[in-house]
């Protein structure tokens, strides 16, 4: 299934896979973008897929993006990990990070090659390193919570694991214990210690309250659920209490945000410092950006390209 605006620009399109695109803020951001970096194209092309997604799908849109002179490369949000599992065979290079997460959020051309990026850990990193204080983690001896163990959970993981200022131990929750092996699987193949990361599985909300109520003052609780996004809801129940002076970061920063609401309606009475998505959206797409199109970034053209989209927020 493909949404979006139809190309008809000599320079071609960017694509864009999810399962909402079109209410994504990128494609009024774009053009603007486009004209900064001064992009052959200011054209988004969005490909939705259905959550549950066959094998077949993956593998034909990949074609699709291959075989397409005209399409330039894409970003690839919620799908990273099966868009992997179905289709990492069609690629002709993948990064380290896409061999070692198992997972592709870039996808882009050179020289009639297709290759595929895991640009997650990068992008987290970026945006966390805005928020959390250097030396937080041996300074508090606070411990993370990341609610989600697919694709944006994995590449955090694996960032706070390589930190100089790494937590004594992350905790990783999700409802479908295939995504905690695979997790794990990347952490071993990574030589990550087992003794740093540890896997819950859940069956739902009423089951987190627990593991907020052991963490260390100042902890970090993330959501990479898609909960709030995708589909409407929270990995909190009701009344649950976030660790005092502690951050809470909510992955996105569109859609119901149901955990971020949460967070701050208790952000005053216990210190804790609240961050939605905007900046991990900025950071990812002005990397894939760069990829897709090969050009270089510095700090200032990525606040110049934060800017411009504030505009639009």
């Amino acid at each position: 299934m493909t949404g979006g605006t139809a190309p008809d620009a000599p320079g071609g399109h960017m694509g864009f896979v999810g399962v909402t695109t079109g209410s994504s803020s990128i494609n009024r951001v774009f053009p603007s973008w486009a004209e900064i970096l001064g992009l052959p194209t200011d054209r988004l092309l969005g490909h939705d897929l259905p959550l549950d997604a066959d094998d077949l799908a993956y593998r034909a849109l990949v074609r699709r993006i291959r075989d397409d002179p005209a399409h330039r490369g894409a970003l690839v949000t919620t799908h990273k990990l099966r868009l992997y599992q179905a289709a990492h065979h069609l690629f002709d290079e993948l990064d380290d990070f896409a061999r070692l997460c198992g997972e592709i959020s870039s996808i882009a051309k050179r020289d009639g090659r297709l290759l595929g990026h895991a640009k997650d850990p990068l992008t987290a990193g970026l945006a966390l390193e805005e928020f959390l204080p250097a030396e937080h983690f041996a300074a508090t001896g606070a411990e993370v919570i990341c609610l989600g163990a697919g694709g944006a959970g994995t590449a955090l993981v694996w960032y706070l694991t390589q930190r100089a200022d790494r937590p004594a131990r992350i905790v990783c929750t999700d409802t479908d214990p295939g995504r905690l092996a695979q997790l794990r699987a990347v952490a071993q193949r990574g030589g990550i210690p087992e003794r740093l990361i540890g896997y819950v599985h859940v069956t739902g909300p009423y089951d987190v309250p627990e593991l907020l109520d052991a963490a260390p003052e100042g902890s970090l609780v993330v959501n990479a659920t898609g909960l709030g996004k995708d589909r409407p809801g929270s990995p909190l129940p009701a009344g649950t209490t976030l660790p005092r002076h502690g951050y809470a970061w909510e992955f996105n920063y569109r859609g119901s945000l149901e955990f971020l609401h949460q967070a701050r309606a208790q952000a005053a009475e216990r210190g804790v410092t609240v961050v939605d998505g905007w900046r991990y959206f900025i950071h990812g797409w002005s990397q894939v950006i760069a990829e897709v199109f090969d050009i270089d970034l510095d700090a200032a053209t990525v606040e110049r390209l934060s800017a411009a989209a504030e505009a639009v927020r």
